[in-house]
């Protein structure tokens, strides 16, 4: 998924013509806020992206989407939408369409018309249709609409008339609603996209980007920052700053230094052992996010010995999870024990879990016949993310675990981009990796995560088929009832907790930190919010 350095480059040289040549990052004051972002972006069509850090410079900051959540209940709210009607046999969707939503414009297109329902259909059919002109342009691998199913599961999508659109589904699907509250179905603009197609560069819908969101996308240079200047224009009220910087810094260490010294005035994802250094800073406020998460170690079923439920059930005895997110996660998490995090619909609080018990380890292991051991492969992930924030260490006791009762683990890494390709190619004995909700609907990690289907899309990192757990959650997902959905996935944490295809490891918070004198800005299910955020 990732994009080459090379391609970055150019577009970052594209972006850099913007500006003048030479421009300096904006010295700080009130009408500037500058975030330390973790990393550069994939690219600026979050259609295309499958990094958080990507949404966040994109999908965040440029684009809305037909609904949002709210913060509170994680439930669907108007954005681009006002309303919406369901037909009684859950198969077709009809959206009426804000009216009044001007696209930004940038040196190569000034928008002729407002937002309409060809812009809603644009941003469908590029990701649905193989035919589509735009479909292979930029590589054309639409991850996140692929693995949710939304390319089988939409039959048609209509234009009614210009503020309604109409979806005709193959089948009912309860998280449907949902799925348009996420990075992917941002709404691009179809007037652009014929303009740029008719000049011969369909990529510049990708690499200049055009969107309805709070700001508009002014420069990039790669690995170093990103340059946003307020939407005049912005339909859901004036967007306080005017200019917002993204200073790119991976280093979680100098995050918190560029915070301290005012270079920033927002860092994501602190770790841990730093919370007493920004609690204790009068100038500095440390904020925290019930997140929706789960970080596990899972298990590739399809190789020995992890083909066998004895030993991934052994292993699971082996591990004391309580000791990780203790050393680990220092108050930011606690233990999980099922693939939906607790507070979600369908969460079974009376799963029994495994706890640490390394005798029973050691028999289940021997009715495996593998009492003399066995050595494998670990991954560990080479980012940190709210369910896993120290992947190497989390890592090193779990190999430290396992070896007690004669599994050598051999640690591995890779970079972030070859490390998800090899995960869903299945070129790993057992890995480290976790899930952040999209959409508030525990189909987004039930289904996903562990459903048959997700073999192919490579969402199932433990490549685990069970027909029982999967004919469950595909039922959930057809019932909209949501007593009757609960039932069904409480019964599929069943099966889960039989077969083990997982060690789930842990449900860790969000956390970001910022300037004191910072206001407005939020953390929520859909990401970063920059829309109100102000310095006082």
């Amino acid at each position: 998924m990732s994009h080459s350095t090379a391609g970055k480059t150019l577009l970052a040289l594209a972006l850099s013509a913007l500006l003048p040549a030479g421009a300096a990052m904006a010295a700080n004051n009130k009408d500037t806020l500058i975030y330390c972002s973790e990393a550069s972006p994939e690219s600026f069509n979050p259609q295309i992206a499958s990094s958080g850090p990507s949404f966040v410079a994109s999908s965040q900051t440029l684009y809305n989407r037909l609904i949002n959540f709210d913060p509170k209940t994680n439930t669907p709210v108007p954005s681009l939408a006002t309303s919406w009607t369901i037909s009684p046999d859950g198969k077709t969707y009809t959206f009426t369409l804000r009216q009044g939503v001007k696209f930004n414009s940038n040196k190569y297109f000034k928008p002729t018309r407002d937002f309409n329902a060809d812009d809603v259909i644009f941003s469908v059919m590029r990701q649905k249709d193989e035919n589509h002109p735009y479909h292979k342009v930029s590589q054309g691998n639409y991850e996140y609409f692929t693995d949710v199913g939304l390319d089988k599961l939409i039959k048609d999508v209509k234009k009614i008339d210009d503020y309604h659109v109409q979806f005709e589904l193959t089948e009912p699907n309860a998280a449907f609603l949902a799925d348009w509250g996420m990075d992917f179905a941002s709404i691009l603009s179809a007037e652009y996209a014929d303009e740029m197609m008719k000049k011969g560069t369909p990529e510049y819908v990708d690499t200049w980007p055009i969107g309805t969101g709070p700001y508009v996308l002014q420069q990039y240079k790669v690995d170093s920052l990103i340059r946003y200047i307020a939407n005049p224009n912005y339909w859901d009220g004036e967007v306080p700053t005017k200019h917002l910087i993204f200073s790119i810094t991976p280093n979680v260490e100098t995050r918190l230094a560029k915070l301290q010294t005012n270079e920033c005035q927002i860092i994501p994802a602190p770790s841990p052992v730093q919370f007493d250094v920004i609690k204790n800073n009068k100038d500095l406020t440390l904020h925290s996010v019930d997140a929706l998460n789960v970080g596990y170690l899972a298990f590739n079923t399809e190789k020995k010995p992890f083909d066998n439920v004895l030993v991934r059930q052994a292993l699971n005895y082996a591990t004391d999870k309580k000791a990780i997110v203790n050393a680990v996660f220092m108050g930011s998490g606690t233990v999980a024990k099922s693939p939906l995090p607790p507070n979600m619909l369908g969460y079974s609080k009376d799963l029994p879990g495994y706890g640490y018990d390394l005798e029973k380890a050691k028999a289940l292991l021997k009715q495996a016949g593998l009492e003399k051991g066995a050595e494998v492969t670990l991954w560990s992930m080479p980012v940190q993310r709210p369910y896993n924030p120290n992947s190497r260490r989390i890592a090193e006791m779990i190999q430290s675990d396992w070896a007690k009762v004669g599994i050598k683990a051999k640690i591995t890494t890779y970079e972030w981009g070859e490390y998800l390709s090899g995960m869903r190619k299945g070129e790993h004995d057992s890995a480290l990796f976790g899930w952040m909700s999209d959409n508030g609907d525990p189909d987004n990690f039930a289904d996903v995560l562990l459903g048959c289907d997700s073999i192919k899309t490579g969402s199932n990192a433990a490549r685990w088929c069970d027909k029982g757990y999967d004919g469950l959650v595909k039922q959930a997902k057809l019932t909209s009832d949501p007593a009757k959905r609960a039932k069904l996935y409480q019964q599929a944490q069943e099966i889960f907790y039989q077969q083990a295809p997982w060690i789930a490891l842990a449900n860790g918070k969000t956390f970001f930190a910022t300037r004191s004198n910072v206001t407005g800005y939020s953390v929520s299910l859909m990401g970063s919010d920059f829309s109100k955020a102000k310095l006082n």
